[in-house]
């Protein structure tokens, strides 16, 4: 018999599922917060995997996502532990914003210090008492506010071990990202956790492509690693993703209205032109052109910019463009819903 999961002073027993509420630094209205956690633990042994969201409080889909997760009966024969978070920054949710009340951005204060400053007191409760006690995770982003991006995953991929669970995953374009300082990425790996992270969509928004994406990439990653037996059916392995050996931003010539030419998701070619930028005042119009050969993994949405501000990010890849294109159509085709789908729509 497994020994209990033991999380926040409670005991979970193998083979139940409990909810505890990690109790966080109260709001200046005397109002309790907490950081809700959502384990399931298998009566077999296996990996204990994270999945967490919100990390910026204005990254919603990974909200859905584990919501979708949750509910999903693949977990009655869980293997190991499964530890949900499905808000990590309560206090940026309620505030429809990115950022902690200290205007800080949390996924750049890890590992966190039970003395620092607020942001560094809610990462040190998520390195002890979740990052701690697992050997894997995911953790779910979004596009910044007026920006979107094409599902892609971001991971150390000079480690063996991660590099399988991002090819795993089974969205077309994996970046290799180096850890950064601060970062949850960096905490976890120095506790020798391998995390994944994944983005996809936009901030403030829920989208169906993203949502769906990201839950089968989960339950692929958790087949992936013993924790869920395969599909009765014979699974159908995931296309081979595309790695971006570098990729860039292009940005705006000069300040004005925005229009759009290509989507996301689109090849583009060195020269070629993206979008226009339009000075309402004088009716002078400036090309964005792209200085590199690539996919659009990254855009905004906002039509007003100013001088300078990043519009197109163009990863960049060994493999043909036209490729990278047609994995990326398949890829889009294959998540559209289906009628009746348990899967989706949101709404």
């Amino acid at each position: 018999m497994r020994t209990s999961f033991v999380i926040g002073e409670r005991s979970i027993a193998p083979g139940t599922r409990r909810l505890v509420e990690l109790p966080l630094p109260r709001l200046y209205t005397h109002t309790p917060m907490t950081m809700p956690v959502h384990v399931i633990h298998g009566r077999r042994d296996g990996p204990r995997l994270f999945v967490c969201a919100a990390i910026h409080g204005d990254e919603l889909n990974g909200v859905e996502i584990i919501r979708r997760l949750l509910a999903s009966k693949r977990l009655a024969n869980l293997r190991g532990t499964l530890v949900a978070v499905p808000i990590v920054n309560a206090y940026g949710v309620l505030n429809h914003s990115r950022y902690l009340p200290d205007r800080r951005d949390l996924n750049r204060c890890f590992p966190g210090s039970d003395t620092g400053s607020m942001a560094a007191r809610l990462a040190d409760v998520f390195m002890t008492e979740i990052v701690a006690r697992c050997s894997h995770g995911i953790d779910l982003h979004t596009g910044a506010i007026h920006r979107t991006n094409l599902p892609q995953i971001r991971a150390n991929l000079a480690d063996d071990e991660t590099n399988r669970l991002a090819h795993a995953f089974g969205v077309p374009v994996l970046l290799d990202s180096s850890l950064r300082d601060g970062s949850l990425r960096e905490a976890a790996a120095e506790h020798g956790v391998r995390m994944l992270l994944y983005e996809a969509g936009e901030a403030l928004r829920l989208d169906e492509l993203s949502v769906r994406a990201g839950l089968r990439g989960i339950i692929n990653v958790m087949r992936n690693i013993g924790m869920l037996a395969p599909g009765k059916a014979k699974p159908k392995p995931p296309p081979e993703p595309f790695v971006a050996r570098s990729s860039l931003w292009l940005r705006a010539p000069e300040s004005g209205l925005f229009r759009n030419l290509v989507p996301l998701g689109a090849k583009v070619k060195k020269g070629e032109t993206l979008g226009v930028v339009h000075d309402p005042f004088t009716g002078e119009e400036h090309a964005v052109t792209s200085r590199v050969s690539g996919i659009v993994i990254g855009r905004t949405h906002l039509p007003l910019v100013h001088e300078g501000e990043a519009l197109f990010h163009v990863a960049r890849f060994e493999a043909p463009v036209a490729d990278v294109a047609e994995q990326v159509e398949a890829f889009n085709a294959n998540h559209a819903p289906a009628v009746g789908d348990p899967e989706g729509p949101i709404i």
